[in-house]
């Protein structure tokens, strides 16, 4: 893992997303790219569409052209290998090339806020791109790769598969939590998962619990109480299926938490 991309986009969100790739950058010693992602403003009227809607486009696209220069300044100053992407024609076509030649990407976790463009793009690219995605809170001012790590564990293809993205950033871990809740009858249990890590030096401790409530609720719960600096959990729904993703466990943790969530689809 040594490909950082972050998304830049001229909200509140960017600052944290920025932090965070940065943060991430340095500790693997790696490079970061950076797309700065031209959302489309909503046409809430017929008055926006034709000329109307070229007019709020460029404006849009002109305030993004400005929000990079401002980043490459600052990224001048910074102590890290860093590169900015030519944007696409097309917001599809951005969220589609987003992730060619990045091994990881970070975006803002929406929480609780109704951000519709920020959940659209996180869904989007845990379902379709085929990357672990860092998803952090628009308040991050800091990620801590090398901190105590918790990893959520079912035994389920989901889990395995977030726990195969997040290997090479495990490694760096000081520590690492394997957490079943509520004994998961999944096709690999926590043994298994200790044992492949263990091939990468990774020695995780396994910690079992039950309640009654949500099981996000628990993890986030056990990510505070052992201070984690950082949650891997799978990103559970159908292939296809954005929505998807945001049911159950997944959509729990990432409302709730204000702890930096590794996500794998």
């Amino acid at each position: 893992m040594k490909n950082v991309l972050v998304l830049l986009h001229d909200d509140d969100g960017q600052e944290g997303r920025l932090q965070a790739a940065l943060d991430l950058t340095r500790a693997i010693s790696g490079h970061l790219m950076c797309l700065d992602v031209v959302v489309p403003p909503e046409l809430l009227t017929d008055y926006f569409t034709g000329a109307g809607g070229a007019m709020v486009m460029e404006y849009a696209r002109n305030r993004e052209a400005r929000n990079r220069d401002a980043v490459e300044a600052r990224l001048q100053r910074e102590d890290v290998p860093w590169s900015m992407l030519e944007p696409a024609s097309s917001f599809e076509e951005q969220l589609n090339n987003a992730p060619d030649l990045a091994d990881i990407i970070v975006v803002t976790n929406p929480g609780e806020h109704d951000d519709s463009d920020a959940r659209h793009i996180l869904g989007e690219l845990v379902v379709k791109s085929d990357r672990p995605i860092l998803a952090v809170r628009r308040e991050c001012r800091r990620f801590d790769a090398t901190g105590h790590a918790l990893v959520a564990w079912n035994g389920s293809h989901e889990a395995n598969q977030a726990l195969r993205a997040s290997a090479p950033l495990l490694q760096i871990a000081a520590s690492v939590t394997l957490l079943e809740v509520n004994n998961p009858n999944g096709e690999f249990s926590a043994e298994d998962a200790a044992s492949y890590l263990s091939r990468y030096g990774i020695h995780a401790e396994i910690v079992e619990e039950s309640t009654r409530g949500p099981i996000s609720d628990a993890i986030i719960e056990k990510a505070h109480e052992i201070d984690a600096t950082y949650v891997v959990i799978g990103a559970y729904g159908l292939p296809r299926s954005i929505e998807a993703v945001f049911g159950g466990v997944t959509s729990g943790a990432l409302r709730k938490s204000t702890v930096p969530l590794l996500l794998a689809h």
